[in-house]
């Protein structure tokens, strides 16, 4: 006969593989602060339980209070909760990982059909995929989709099954466009005018210089049409199809020079260059990961 471990036993476990745990309550979230610590009235706990202002013994600031000290999880500051917790979660960012989490069966076929296939673990509604390395975290980055790693915490479901595979640019990029700003009053900034694509520096390239130039030019006027928001995911997207397109030349095809003209497209519309460069970037790298 087996028995499910208490979430006290199943946290040590975890914490003993050197993943940081904490308890949750009922309704799946964690206890709130205690007196000292009620609306951070200590500093707060920015990053691990070590770390930050707060030097409270309890289990305050949810996944910031994550820990991997035996000690520290059965301590008497820490019993009270232990004898109400229903589940536990873990840091995905503290263990060096990353949880897509997808809401619903829509989410996890977009998954599917986008991101490399993962270590997978069953949920309520949908999956979560986790991969090896640690990133942003950012809610809502697509319907259904959420990102879970440096500053969340993801309910522990069990190990899961598959591989786990490293983070790749097509995850990366998913954060992106919470990054990005839209414009106020003009643009966030320019850049320097730069040498377009041409067949003179694409001497490996096997499209025409009219079929390059026409896909370009209609993937920038989806970029500049993101005036509003998202015109950084737009720029990213750009970049990954048309580098796509390329995969089979010989070689040389210039694609930096592509990528050049999507940044410019994407500063005009009000993305802060360093994240459009970010965005265009792991599009670029994306459509290459993918061919091979």
């Amino acid at each position: 006969m087996t028995t499910t471990p208490s979430p006290l036993d199943a946290a040590l476990a975890l914490a003993a593989a050197g993943v940081p745990v904490l308890p949750l309550r009922a309704g799946k979230v964690p206890f709130g602060n205690c007196r000292a610590c009620k609306g951070n009235a200590c500093g707060g706990r920015p990053t691990m339980k070590s770390a930050g202002p707060c030097q409270c013994a309890a289990p305050c600031h949810a996944w910031a209070a994550a820990t991997t000290d035996p000690h520290v999880l059965t301590s008497p500051a820490w019993a009270p909760v232990w004898r109400e917790a229903v589940s536990i979660a873990y840091h995905p960012g503290g263990a060096g990982l990353t949880v897509v989490d997808l809401d619903n069966a829509a989410a996890v076929d977009w998954a599917r059909r986008t991101l490399p296939l993962t270590r997978t673990v069953a949920t309520t509604r949908g999956e979560h995929w986790i991969y090896l390395g640690a990133m942003p975290s950012a809610n809502a980055v697509r319907p259904g989709v959420d990102v879970k790693s440096l500053t969340q915490y993801a309910r522990w479901l069990g190990p899961g099954t598959g591989g786990m595979v490293p983070l790749t640019a097509a995850v990366r990029a998913l954060v992106v466009k919470e990054d990005t700003t839209p414009a106020r009053r003009g643009v966030a900034s320019s850049l320097p005018a730069r040498a377009p694509w041409s067949r003179d520096v694409a001497t490996g390239c096997r499209h025409t210089g009219a079929y390059v130039r026409t896909g370009l030019e209609r993937g920038l006027a989806l970029v500049r049409a993101r005036t509003e928001s998202g015109a950084g995911s737009q720029a990213f997207g750009v970049a990954r199809f048309l580098a796509a397109q390329h995969t089979a030349c010989p070689g040389p095809c210039c694609l930096a020079a592509i990528g050049e003209e999507i940044v410019t497209a994407a500063v005009s519309v009000g993305v802060p260059e360093a994240y459009a460069r970010r965005a265009v970037s792991n599009g670029l790298e994306t459509a290459v990961e993918r061919a091979a």
